[in-house]
């Protein structure tokens, strides 16, 4: 690869890696720092990213296992959630319903914390990153069928906590 090809293929891909990794490192100059050796790494190999079906499911996959090897060198496995409605956020009109729409995020946040680690993954890359599900396959190994039953029990699990949570300060008692 060409080093005007990738600064234009790869070299965009710093936010979405720089959040990816956040979601695992839950420090923003460790995902910088992260992010930067990735960056290396892909420079490196610019000659063999031809031969990869999707550059940036590869870059997702390389940010994914360099994040995993950081964390089992400090033996603590911790994930920072970005905010899933950002942009909805910005789009609410008044201040109650950006107040409302906080809340929500911020419960979304604490649930998606609570998720098994592969349900977390997956719903960090399909519903915050947008990545179809074949990207997640090639970024986590997965099958496909297998990322779709995550993917669905962890939305049914946000969900129902999600509604659980709502009516508990509308029910009488």
């Amino acid at each position: 690869m060409e080093p005007d090809r990738f600064t234009s293929e790869v070299v965009p891909l710093g936010k979405k890696l720089y959040r990816f990794a956040l979601s695992y490192l839950k420090d923003q100059a460790e995902a910088e720092d992260a992010v930067q050796e990735v960056m290396i790494k892909l420079w490196d190999r610019r000659e063999t990213l031809k031969n990869y079906r999707s550059v940036e499911a590869f870059a997702m996959t390389v940010t994914r296992n360099h994040c995993l090897d950081r964390l089992r060198k400090k033996r603590t496995l911790s994930f920072e959630e970005v905010p899933v409605l950002e942009k909805e956020f910005h789009r609410a009109g008044n201040p109650h319903e950006r107040m409302e729409l906080n809340d929500n995020v911020n419960k979304i946040r604490m649930i998606m914390q609570e998720l098994p680690g592969q349900q977390r993954e997956i719903v960090q890359l399909r519903d915050v990153e947008g990545y179809a599900f074949e990207e997640i396959a090639d970024i986590t190994g997965m099958n496909v069928n297998l990322i779709r039953v995550n993917l669905s029990r962890a939305r049914k699990k946000i969900r129902e906590t999600l509604i659980n949570w709502n009516r508990y300060g509308t029910e009488n008692n």
